[in-house]
C-alpha cells in the first residue's frame, strides 16, 4: 500500500495559520527542513497521520478547505488545526505526531516562550469563564484543569499558568515538548480557548 505522512503544522510567529502538507520521511526531518533563517521560531506539529494514497488525501484536504487558503501557491490555511485533524482522522492508519519537538537551542526556546506568553495575554474574565470552571485537554479529554482566578489554573493539585498546565499535561501523555501555548490546548465547551478568543476579537 502506498502510504505517506500528512502533517498539520503551526507556528507561533504566524498566529491563526496552519500548514498542511505531506512527506515520505519522518515529521521531525520535515520540521527541520522548514526551519530556516526566514522563520523566527520553529514550526510545531499539531498532528500527523500515516495515510493511504497520501497525495490524494492531501489534495482533497486542500480542496475541502480551499476557501480558507491564504495563497493558492502555498500550503497555509487560516483555520483552526482541529478542523483539519478531524478530517484526517477519518483516513488515519497510524498516528505519526512527534512526541518531541525540534526546539533544541536555548535561544529558540526563549523566543518561542516569549511569543507564546504574548499570545496568551488574556484573562478568563474576557472569555466569561468563572473560577471553578473545568477545562479539558484537547489531545486527551480525560485530562482536566480547574480555573482558579483570572489568570491561573489548578492542575494536579498545583496552581500554575495555563501554559505550564498544558505542558505538564502533554508530558503525561508522552509529548516531550519544550513549550506549549495553553490557550491552544485547553478547551471550554468543546472549543479551545484560542478559538473562543479569536471569535470574540473578530466579532
Amino acid at each position: 500500500m502506498d502510504t505517506e505522512i500528512i502533517y498539520i503544522l503551526t507556528n507561533e510567529a504566524m498566529p491563526g495559520l496552519v500548514k498542511v502538507g505531506k512527506t515520505d520521511r519522518n515529521v521531525e526531518h520535515r520540521l527541520r527542513e522548514l526551519y530556516n533563517t526566514s522563520i523566527p521560531v520553529p514550526f510545531e506539529c499539531f498532528h500527523a497521520s500515516v495515510v493511504p494514497k497520501a497525495k490524494n488525501v492531501e489534495r482533497r484536504i486542500h480542496r475541502a478547505f480551499d476557501r480558507f487558503r491564504v495563497n493558492q501557491n502555498r500550503e497555509f490555511f487560516e483555520i483552526e488545526p482541529e478542523a483539519i485533524a478531524e478530517i484526517l482522522a477519518m483516513v488515519e492508519l497510524q498516528d505519526a505526531t512527534p512526541q518531541d519537538n525540534i526546539v533544541e537551542v536555548s535561544s529558540d526556546i526563549s523566543a518561542l516562550k516569549r511569543l507564546e506568553e504574548r499570545a496568551e495575554r488574556f484573562s478568563f474574565k474576557m472569555l466569561d469563564i468563572e473560577p471553578g470552571t473545568v477545562l479539558t485537554l484537547s489531545k486527551d479529554e480525560t485530562i482536566h484543569c480547574e480555573v482558579v482566578d483570572n489568570h491561573k489554573v489548578r492542575y494536579s493539585d498545583e496552581v500554575m499558568s495555563l501554559s505550564a498546565a498544558a505542558l505538564a499535561a502533554l508530558k503525561t501523555i508522552g509529548y516531550e515538548w519544550k513549550a506549549a501555548q495553553g490557550a491552544a490546548h485547553w478547551m471550554y465547551q468543546n472549543r479551545t480557548l484560542k478559538d473562543i478568543r479569536n471569535d470574540l476579537e473578530t466579532n
